[in-house]
């Protein structure tokens, strides 16, 4: 049998991710991955991605996420192609706040990142890791999908199964010749329960088996630590942490 744990959208909250990783340390997994979407919004995106580079070095499969693109280089129509009328001013001092942030050679790992990676369990079950869909760090596998849509995009790699992300909605769907898992959030959860979450996969001798695990943490430190922060849109920020619901 090989185990996966997958997760994503950190978004700079490394006391999240620290709560994760001590959960999931417990699962003993064959392989972690992490999919994109590192820094953004959180209080701490240089103690996240001090985290993560830490995770990498003992085998961590990471990806890149469009708001980590847009935090590197500032490309805002990559990072947010849906916003044709501009990015808000509270995204873009998020993002130069996070920028500022990290320093040049952090920076400098967040560029590096793959848009992808491909892993193979210990069956020959192909992986795809991504941020959002194959091909895509921005079309998710979102709820209110069409269904068409979603085959129309599960379809764009050879891969059993897709592990992603980019929702913040938790998720697991069956195809049966396909399966998606999104994690969620490890950091920022829009589903009303303010935790953090995460997916463990098990593959064996050709079933597949998934399952949506949650996390605690310290949600009024982070939060409070989002608002002490006084960015514009800070006071949203924070209560979506609080409630785990996307406020705006």
């Amino acid at each position: 049998m090989t185990r996966l744990i997958m997760l994503s959208d950190v978004h700079g909250n490394a006391v999240a991710l620290e709560a994760v990783r001590k959960a999931i340390r417990k699962e003993k997994p064959d392989f972690v991955a992490i999919g994109g979407d590192h820094v953004l919004n959180g209080p701490d995106p240089a103690g996240a991605v001090d985290q993560l580079r830490e995770m990498e070095a003992a085998g961590a499969a990471i990806v890149s996420g469009n708001t980590d693109i847009a935090v590197g280089d500032f490309d805002y129509a990559a990072a947010f192609p849906w916003m044709s009328d501009g990015v808000p001013d509270t995204f873009r001092a998020a993002t130069e706040w996070a920028h500022d942030e990290l320093g040049d050679e952090r920076l400098a790992w967040l560029r590096r990142l793959p848009a992808e990676r491909r892993l193979h369990a210990e069956d020959g079950t192909m992986i795809l890791v991504c941020h959002a869909s194959p091909g895509s760090q921005t079309a998710g596998f979102d709820e209110e999908l069409d269904p068409s849509v979603v085959i129309e995009r599960a379809v764009g790699t050879d891969a059993r199964v897709i592990a992603c992300g980019h929702t913040h909605l938790p998720a697991i769907r069956d195809l049966g010749w396909k399966m998606i898992v999104n994690d969620g959030s490890a950091g920022y959860v829009f589903d009303g329960d303010p935790t953090a979450s995460w997916a463990r996969i098990d593959f064996d001798d050709g079933e597949v088996a998934a399952e949506i695990r949650r996390t605690e943490f310290d949600v009024l430190a982070v939060a409070n630590a989002i608002s002490a922060r006084g960015l514009p849109g800070d006071v949203y920020r924070a209560a979506t942490v609080r409630t785990g619901k996307l406020v705006r």
